[in-house]
C-alpha cells in the first residue's frame, strides 16, 4: 500500500472533497448523536472527530475488522465502535489495534473479566473500594475516587478490586459524554499499609496498567492522589515503570494538603471527606446504577467464550501483559522499596 493511501486510511476526515465527490451519508437510524453541541466542537478539535464524516469513519473500522479480523467475536455496532475511534483520535489503524487489545485482555485475564456483572460484587461494592461522585471535575470528566484502606484482604482477593475497577469503567464509557471528556481518578491512600500493598506486586500492576494504557477505550486525565502515606513511594516505585509518560505526568500526589487538591478539583464538587461543600460521601447511588446495569453485563461478560476467542486470547497478549516468572526479580526488588519506606 502506497504512502499516500495508507494516509487516507488512517485520516479521512482530513481529505478534502473534489467537486466530483458526494456529500458524506446521513446518519442511519441505529447512531443518534447524544453530545452537545459544546461537546461536538470539543470532540471535533481535541479526537479529530467531524460529525459530517462520522458514519464514513465507523464504517471504515467496521470493514477492516471484518477483512483483518474475521474471527474477531465483536459488536460492530456504530455507537460501540466509536469508543475505540474516539479513544485513539480517529486514527483507524490505532483505533483496530486497541479493539483487539482489549478483546484479547479480556480472554487473557479470565479472573477479572470471567463473569463480570454487578451481582456477583457486591461485597465490593458495599466496602466503599470505589464509587463516582456525583458531580463531576470542571471540565467534565466524571471523578472515580478509589478508597483502598476500604478492602479487607482476608474478605476476597485484590482480583475482585480490579474486577469492580473494570465493571465502572465499562459503565461509564456506555456515555458519549465521557468518550469525549474522559475521567479523573480520585485515590485516596488514607491508612494503607505496608501488608495491604504488597498484595499490589508488579505483575498485578502490569497488567492493569496495561490494560487502562493499551487496552482499554477510554481517557485518563488526571489521578490525583491524597493522605499517601510513605509506602506510597514503594507503590508508586512498582507502578511508575510501566506508565507512559504522558500518563505518568498526569500524577498528582497532594498528601493531606486538601488546598492543593482544590486548586484542581473545587470545594464545590467534592464531598466533606475531601474537603468538599457537596455533603458526605454516598456510595449507593453509584452502587444503584451498577446494579440497574446487570443484564446489559450479563450479556456481555457472561456467555460462553468461543475457541477462536480463546486462541485469541494466548496469541495476542496485549502489550501490558506478562507472566508471574518474568515478575519475580521486579517483586523481590520492590518489597524491599517497600520495607525501606518504613
Amino acid at each position: 500500500m502506497s504512502e499516500e493511501s495508507d494516509s487516507l486510511r488512517t485520516s479521512p476526515s482530513a481529505a478534502s472533497l473534489s467537486e466530483n465527490e458526494l456529500p458524506p451519508p446521513a446518519e442511519p437510524p441505529g447512531y443518534v448523536c447524544s453530545l452537545t453541541e459544546d461537546l461536538v466542537t470539543k470532540a471535533r478539535e481535541e479526537l479529530q472527530e467531524k460529525p459530517e464524516w462520522r458514519l464514513r469513519d465507523v464504517q471504515a473500522l467496521r470493514d477492516m475488522v471484518r477483512k483483518e479480523c474475521p474471527n474477531l467475536s465483536t459488536s460492530l455496532d456504530d455507537a460501540f465502535l466509536l469508543r475505540f475511534l474516539r479513544a485513539r483520535k480517529f486514527d483507524y489503524d490505532r483505533a483496530l489495534q486497541l479493539l483487539v487489545s482489549y478483546h484479547s485482555c479480556r480472554r487473557s485475564w479470565p479472573e477479572v473479566f470471567n463473569n463480570l456483572k454487578p451481582s456477583a460484587l457486591k461485597d465490593v461494592l458495599a466496602s466503599g473500594f470505589l464509587t463516582v461522585l456525583p458531580h463531576t471535575a470542571p471540565r467534565g470528566c466524571h471523578i472515580l475516587c478509589m478508597r483502598p484502606d476500604r478492602w479487607i484482604p482476608s474478605n476476597y482477593p485484590i482480583t475482585e478490586n480490579i474486577r469492580a475497577i473494570y465493571l465502572t469503567l465499562e459503565k461509564l464509557i456506555q456515555s458519549e459524554e465521557t468518550q469525549v471528556n474522559g475521567i479523573v481518578i480520585l485515590a485516596d491512600y488514607k491508612g494503607v499499609s505496608l501488608s495491604k500493598a504488597s498484595h499490589f506486586g508488579p505483575f498485578i500492576a502490569k497488567k492493569v496498567i496495561g490494560i487502562l494504557q493499551d487496552g482499554f477505550p477510554i481517557r485518563i486525565k488526571a489521578v490525583h492522589v491524597v493522605n499517601e502515606p510513605r509506602i506510597f513511594k514503594g507503590i508508586f516505585a512498582i507502578i511508575k515503570p510501566f506508565l507512559k509518560e504522558k500518563i505518568a505526568n498526569r500524577f498528582f500526589l497532594h498528601g493531606s494538603d486538601l488546598n492543593s487538591l482544590h486548586t484542581s478539583l473545587p470545594r464545590s464538587i467534592l464531598p466533606k471527606e475531601y474537603g468538599g461543600t457537596a455533603g458526605e460521601l454516598d456510595i449507593s447511588a453509584w452502587n444503584a446504577v451498577l446494579l440497574a446495569s446487570e443484564e446489559d453485563f450479563v450479556r456481555e461478560f457472561c456467555q460462553p467464550v468461543s475457541v477462536c476467542d480463546s486462541i485469541l486470547g494466548q496469541a495476542l497478549p496485549p502489550e501490558g501483559l506478562t507472566s508471574d516468572s518474568q515478575c519475580d526479580d521486579s517483586l523481590r526488588a520492590v518489597k524491599s522499596q517497600l520495607y525501606s519506606c518504613y
